[in-house]
């Protein structure tokens, strides 16, 4: 990272230009640092609040920079400040020596100071200036900033060094007239009055001063442009009657210093006052006529309303006039009634309370309140929500307690839910699990004509369906929804895509997007998203390009973008100190998984074999056997058909399994994170880590009864050493006990051995004491299969799970059911 700064900037990625931006900050803030020489390896970098704001205003989209603020900016500067330190404590020569040989286009500082001050207490010479050098005082061995006569004391008897130490001020000399005359006469020596128009003088000079290596310091307003007028724009003083992206709302465009509006006698007073440095409102101005003429014209083109749109565009830098340099752009403010309405959205918690429906079979942590209390209030607004929770937080919840809240107050509306296959039979047990009462229907298994059918057929209010169906039946199209959501929104971040471009035919009053990795690096996808969202927001996809090129040439640029679109997105970490408050240690969430066809054609045979023979059998240990043997045979199914068929081609499109793996483990291989998976079989294992392998971009590990146990001990540790092993593939019998892998803070069991105690150890390999990440175990079952109809008994029977199963280990406990128990356990619903 530090030698970032001195190699050619990068622009392979937003994230690498961020990163080569950070460099550079900390070497321009070393290289603003007079005691350079002086201090060399003692030298101590911070990073202040103001550069904070700025580069925290350039952190892009893209994958991590979510956990990027003050501490981490820190921390990285420490440890650039700990490589400088090691480099120049290494070496013999000059710090400028140093630093020209690692780039020509270093400027290092001289060890002479400028500086201008304001002196209020002399109406005749309101400045002073002062020039001081740094030197090293023996005693403390400490950098002292001290008058530039104190040098010729200093180097009384060094004069090779006096010279070396004033050298840059004959190039000063050269470009200030001013400052030339005081190093003449011997005055720069000494403190000096300055009156308005000598510090405007010095103060306009000072860029190519600092291009000599002199450092000046001055007041604030200056150097933060506090004393330049500008152009400012109020948004949204009044609240308007009606909201949403057409809502319009109030301009009102004033000239400005520092914030402060002029009004228009000053402004006139300004005009007749010479070019210069001007005492107003109890502050100093430059004024400069031809610009205030300027922007005066300027303030003419604001027209008097602008639609909420236009308005967030203009407050972002969307809708900058192409001729306007970067500082003559509008400053913006929101007025009373916006920047109260945007706080209200960009802070949830500050959201009027409302009550969870009765409907709704669960209590809701305070974070998933919420998050219900702002879907209600966006979309009773008129705007497009993005739930953007992390991984085990609950958006599913949320989203249910919301169409809970919808039924109750429109009974008769008409919702559409679109999920990938593969997460049908999780969202339907979802809903009849937390808001029984709520009408579903399943737009899914048929012919898509057979299907709109039923739905024009019917009227009930959810209807789920997934992305390829929405393709196919076209005359969704027609229907003007109520609401519409998307989850796993990410499935339409490709624009050109046949299956984004048919989502976005479909008409809704309200939009619902809930995704867990909301925006990656390329900002496409964010357009896509909220083309989906909020028409029109981001504009079109070309102003949007356009926008994208130029976003790192605006000031804050990235900052100002999320700052438009923070009110629309509502995204909580697990890392968030005030979500592990509300989060238990342990988050266990069953997946409910569709079969895909070709596991249904193999599970309902295998069922249909069964139920011809199992009545034959009159031998207890041959009846014995043939349910165990049926019982692995559908398990097999559930996880692959190539596992049952003993073949090796493992496609993901044909195990529902696979597919939602595919879908946890991206946004575990987004978010850095690392899991430990847990199956019965070996013979699946090689399929599962080729799998995995190709998500992660990387290998990962495997435990199972064929590895040696002296050889188990060195994966562990491994696996839970500082290089990224995103993950870990376990055998249940092997993996379960005994190992200590609190790296890993996801846990898959990929198929489900029926003994809640074994699989309790399983999860604790995780799960354990050195555990510092909140841990969220997913169980695999597959829907409307025995492994659903096992899963729900072992959670709704605990007596089962502890009396009947007992110590007993797989499915053992499962022969002793009568056939017709067993058949009904096994057919597929």
């Amino acid at each position: 990272l530090y030698r970032l700064r001195f190699q050619e900037k990068n622009k392979a990625s937003s994230t690498m230009h961020f990163l080569y931006t950070l460099s550079r900050a900390f070497v321009d803030e070393l290289m603003s640092t007079p005691d350079l020489e002086v201090a060399r390896d003692r030298l101590v970098i911070e990073l202040g609040d103001e550069l904070f704001d700025r580069l925290y205003g350039m952190v892009p989209f893209g994958i991590g920079t979510e956990y990027i603020g003050k501490a981490w900016m820190s921390l990285q500067f420490m440890r650039l400040n700990e490589v400088y330190a090691r480099q120049v404590r290494e070496y013999s020569g000059t710090v400028k020596l140093f630093l020209t040989e690692l780039s020509q286009d270093i400027r290092v500082p001289e060890r002479i100071f400028f500086h201008l001050v304001e002196n209020k207490d002399d109406a005749e010479y309101p400045f002073a200036f002062l020039a001081t050098y740094a030197t090293m005082d023996d005693e403390s061995e400490r950098v002292e900033h001290k008058p530039l006569s104190y040098a010729l004391v200093e180097y009384e008897e060094e004069r090779d060094k006096l010279l070396e130490l004033l050298s840059c001020l004959s190039k000063v000399a050269n470009i200030s007239q001013l400052l030339g005359s005081f190093i003449d006469s011997g005055e720069i020596f000494h403190p000096l009055r300055m009156n308005d128009k000598e510090a405007y003088d010095f103060l306009c000079s000072i860029p190519e001063i600092e291009e000599q290596g002199v450092i000046c310091r001055v007041p604030n307003w200056w150097k933060n442009q506090g004393s330049k007028v500008q152009l400012g724009i109020s948004l949204g003083d009044d609240r308007p009657p009606m909201l949403g992206m057409s809502t319009l709302v109030s301009v009102k465009p004033e000239l400005i210093v520092n914030g402060v509006p002029l009004s228009r006698e000053e402004i006139e007073d300004l005009l007749r006052r010479d070019e210069g440095l001007a005492w107003l409102k109890g502050r100093w101005v430059e004024v400069n006529h031809a610009r205030l003429e300027e922007l005066l014209d300027r303030m003419g083109k604001y027209r008097s309303n602008l639609s909420l749109l236009e308005a967030l565009k203009l407050e972002a830098g969307m809708e900058r006039e192409d001729e306007e340099e970067e500082d003559d752009v509008p400053e913006i403010s929101n007025g009373t009634w916006l920047s109260g309405f945007l706080k209200d959205l960009r802070q949830p918690d500050s959201i009027h309370r409302m009550d969870v429906p009765d409907a709704v079979r669960a209590t809701l942590r305070p974070s998933q309140k919420t998050g219900f209390e702002w879907l209600n209030y966006l979309t009773d607004m008129g705007f497009g929500a993005c739930l953007a929770d992390d991984m085990g937080l609950g958006k599913t919840l949320q989203t249910l307690s919301f169409l809970a809240g919808l039924y109750q107050e429109f009974p008769q509306a008409k919702v559409l839910l679109v999920v990938p296959a593969s997460l049908l039979g999780n969202w339907e047990k979802e809903a009849r699990h937390f808001t029984p009462e709520l009408p579903v229907q399943i737009l899914h298994g048929q012919r898509a004509g057979d299907l709109e059918n039923e739905f024009f057929s019917r009227n009930v209010f959810l209807n789920i369906t997934t992305y390829g169906m929405v393709l196919r039946m076209t005359r969704l199209a027609e229907v003007q929804f109520d609401c519409l959501i998307l989850d796993e929104a990410q499935a339409i971040k490709n624009t050109g895509t046949k299956q984004t471009k048919a989502v976005k035919k479909l008409q809704a009053a309200r939009r619902i997007a809930l995704t867990g990795t909301p925006i990656e690096n390329d900002l496409t996808n964010l357009w896509s998203l909220f083309d989906f969202l909020n028409k029109g927001l981001l504009g079109t996809a070309k102003e949007f390009r356009e926008y994208s090129r130029r976003i790192e040439t605006i000031p804050g640029g990235y900052g100002r973008l999320k700052n438009m679109i923070s009110p629309f997105i509502l995204r909580r970490l697990k890392s968030d100190k005030r979500i592990i408050r509300d989060l238990p240690d342990k988050v266990e969430k069953t997946e409910y998984i569709s079969l895909s066809a070709r596991q249904v054609v193999l599970y309902r045979k295998q069922v249909e074999v069964l139920e011809q023979t199992i009545d034959s059998v009159s031998s207890g240990i041959q009846r014995r056997g043939m349910v165990l043997a049926s019982i692995t045979k559908l398990k097999q199914i559930c996880n692959h058909p190539d596992q049952f068929l003993g073949q090796e081609k493992y496609a993901a499109k044909d195990s529902g399994k696979f597919d939602v793996l595919k879908t946890l483990c991206e946004t575990i291989y987004n978010k850095r994170e690392r899991m430990l998976l847990f199956t019965q079989y070996k013979e699946i294992i090689p399929a599962l880590e080729s799998f995995l392998e190709k998500i992660f971009h990387t290998k990962g590990l495997v435990i199972h009864g064929g590895v040696p146990v002296k050889r188990r001990q060195k994966l562990v540790e491994q696996f839970n050493g500082e290089a990224y092993v995103p993950f870990m593939i376990l055998s249940l019998k092997a993996g379960g006990t005994g190992l200590n892998l609190t790296s890993a803070n996801h846990v898959i069991h990929f198929d489900r051995w029926w003994n809640p105690a074994v699989e309790n150890q399983a999860t604790d390999r995780a799960y354990r004491i050195g555990q510092d990440k909140k841990v969220i175990v997913h169980k695999f079952v597959c829907a409307g299969t025995i492994e659903e109809r096992i899963d729900a008994m072992l959670r709704d029977k605990s007596e089962l799970a502890e009396q009947v199963i007992g110590e007993s280990s797989g499915e053992n406990w499962i022969t002793e059911m009568t056939n017709e128990e067993i058949l009904d356990m096994m057919r597929l619903r």
